[in-house]
């Protein structure tokens, strides 16, 4: 199996950007397909984005598509949610996932808080 811990959230303005990653542990990140999903306060967990084991495919909800980026460095054994032209609907606590096939989401992260101010 493997660990996934998020990092790189943190408070920014509406129109700034961030970048989150999440480093695997154990197991090697290359063994899954990717994802992030968000959760905003009183809210259900949401999907965000979803990257193939090789990365040739990549997947996004509506909202964020054409803003959020998502990638991933097996060799590091990282995978990464640029956020560009955040706005404060985008405030939320943000979970890698990690899932044996693609749309499973066998393993989670802690997740990582990101609050955008107007």
């Amino acid at each position: 199996q493997v660990q996934l811990v998020e990092s790189g959230g943190g408070l920014v303005q509406a129109g700034g950007s961030l970048r989150l990653s999440c480093a695997g542990s154990g197991r090697a990140v290359r063994s899954y397909s990717m994802g992030w999903f968000r959760q905003a306060p009183e809210k259900d967990r949401k999907f965000v984005a979803a990257i193939s084991r090789n990365g040739g495919n990549t997947y996004y909800a509506d909202s964020v598509k054409g803003r959020f980026t998502i990638s991933r460095d097996n060799a590091k054994n990282t995978v990464y949610l640029q956020m560009n032209s955040l706005k404060p609907e985008d405030t939320a606590v943000y979970f890698c996932t990690a899932g044996a096939v693609w749309g499973s989401y066998d393993y989670w992260g802690q997740g990582t808080q990101v609050t955008v101010s107007s």
